[in-house]
């Protein structure tokens, strides 16, 4: 009886092995990163997808208990965040808080803001606000984290408790410190959105796809995070097993430009495709006109040749999101090719068509084929060959 006791307080009610205990921990915090992305993130922040009643309550007592965070504090503060970023009221921006303090407290940038009932209130619409919100959740905050603590020592024993430590770090460093920190500050991009978000792929599969995370801002309501073949993401394998079963509906992904090649005039139909797809239509002009441009480039001296080097990202970055030294060297590289800073010019008129959102629809179509005309007369062929193509820029057929 007492090697029986003993055992349970050792190894708990499962009495698993370190292989087995090593796959259930693995398997709950893929369940909490799970329950972040797809309820609080693609749910209810964004309303990307629709969740069935008791798909959503078991994320929220899951999150509860395994988090101790609360839906409306999340999705408000997130919300704050796209709407403030890289402002000196986002509420985690590395690059005003600096890169350590996300990485290392994002958490506590996260508890600071959450007291701000301006943010709860500006922020928060549309989050639950039952009885179990209020009287429960809400009310015993602390109280979901210890009863995953005698849940996790009665399954799993004195083992338990590394198993909870290991729950309650898990989010706290990869939401708010590697989501919020380096995916503004390290990593690659897809689209030059006005914001510093960068994509991590693939060395953070595991964290939900969440770190797609510049696909995500450039298309913060899409449901789905990948956007180049290669991309995986994992929340969205998920979302479409759940979906299968009738437990999620997804109400929007990120749209996809539709090319028709017997399109050979600009009209409202032009501009309704192209508005559409603006990101999708910045990132061919970076991929088709500016890159092959610089490839073109060539220089014997070795300080023209740096300068080249360096062009290639300061080429296509938002110009918002340069420091001086960054605007120093593209003026640098721009004043050393007669094509570079032609093409990065017509770069920044076509970014201005979008500035007009509000002028007439004659407007809008004289703007373009003015722009498309005057891109066909510089004689760069990458410029003319991708005026051109926007002609077969066509709205999705029904």
């Amino acid at each position: 009886m007492l090697d029986q006791i003993l055992t349970f307080l050792d190894r708990g009610f499962l009495n698993l092995d370190m292989f087995q205990l090593v796959l259930v921990v693995l398997a709950m915090v893929q369940l909490t990163i799970a329950c972040v992305t797809i309820y609080l993130h693609r749910h209810q922040a964004h309303r990307g997808l629709d969740m069935h009643p008791a798909l959503a309550h078991f994320c929220r007592l899951w999150l509860w208990m395994s988090t101790g965070m609360l839906t409306k504090e999340w999705v408000a503060i997130h919300r704050k965040h796209h709407a403030k970023c890289e402002t000196e009221e986002d509420p985690h921006s590395p690059m005003v808080d600096g890169i350590n303090k996300v990485l290392w407290d994002g958490v506590g940038l996260y508890k600071n803001e959450a007291k701000v009932q301006a943010t709860m209130d500006d922020y928060g619409h549309g989050t639950p606000d039952d009885w179990l919100e209020n009287k429960v959740y809400t009310h015993f905050k602390q109280g979901g984290i210890y009863l995953n603590l005698l849940l996790d020592v009665f399954l799993f024993g004195a083992a338990g408790i590394v198993v909870w430590a290991i729950q309650m770090v898990w989010i706290p460093f990869h939401a708010a410190g590697i989501i919020n920190g380096l995916a503004h500050f390290w990593g690659y991009r897809n689209y030059e959105t006005r914001d510093a978000s960068t994509n991590l792929w693939p060395i953070a599969f595991w964290i939900g796809g969440e770190e797609l995370h510049n696909n995500h801002h450039a298309f913060p309501s899409s449901a789905k995070f990948s956007m180049k073949k290669w991309e995986f993401d994992i929340g969205w394998m998920y979302i479409r097993v759940l979906s299968a079963l009738g437990l999620i509906k997804v109400k929007k992904v990120a749209p996809r430009p539709h090319i028709d090649k017997s399109r050979d005039t600009i009209d409202l139909e032009t501009i309704k495709a192209v508005f559409a797809n603006r990101l999708h239509v910045m990132a061919n002009y970076a991929r088709q006109v500016t890159l092959p441009v610089l490839s073109q480039q060539a220089c014997e001296d070795s300080t023209c040749q740096k300068a080249l080097r360096k062009a290639k990202s300061l080429l296509i970055r938002e110009y918002p999101q340069m420091d001086e030294n960054s605007r120093s060297e593209l003026d640098e590289v721009l004043n050393s090719s007669q094509e570079l800073e032609t093409v990065y010019k017509f770069r920044m008129q076509l970014q201005e068509v979008w500035n007009r959102a509000a002028a007439s629809h004659e407007t809008l179509v004289q703007a373009l084929k003015d722009w498309c005309a005057q891109a066909e007369e510089t004689g760069i062929k990458a410029l003319q060959d991708y005026a051109r193509s926007l002609r077969n820029y066509s709205p999705m057929p029904a």
